[in-house]
């Protein structure tokens, strides 16, 4: 069983960035690929970032390539996502989730834990 338990959502301004935090529980936190998925009112949640367990391969949709990064510290247990060049259309709840695989995974229905989210909210 893992708990995840993000932070570091906020209100920024259009070309800012964030930095969202995502900490587990459990002592086989290295053996998870991690993701990160985000959820705008009225749509589906979407893929953001995804970083294997030993942080050697990460993956990325072409809408946040280049101005997100993801991350981890396994010895704290937390994986993070850098985000710059913040855009209106990042607005929405982000939520950190681990799949036990090896793959960067980019589909949601893979991944067996989720955390509650954090609002992301980048104002024009």
């Amino acid at each position: 069983q893992v708990q995840l338990v993000e932070s570091g959502g906020g209100l920024v301004q259009a070309g800012g960035s964030l930095r969202l935090s995502c900490a587990a529980s459990g002592r086989t936190f290295s053996r998870y690929t991690m993701g990160w998925f985000r959820q705008a009112p009225g749509k589906e949640r979407e893929f953001v970032a995804a970083i294997t367990g030993n942080g050697g391969n990460t993956n990325y949709p072409d809408s946040v390539k280049g101005r997100f990064t993801i991350s981890r510290d396994n010895a704290k247990n937390t994986v993070y996502l850098q985000m710059n060049s913040l855009k209106p259309e990042d607005t929405g709840v982000y939520y950190c989730a681990a799949a036990g695989t090896t793959l960067p995974l980019d589909r949601l229905y893979l991944y067996d834990y989720w955390g509650q989210g954090t609002q992301v909210t980048v104002s024009s």
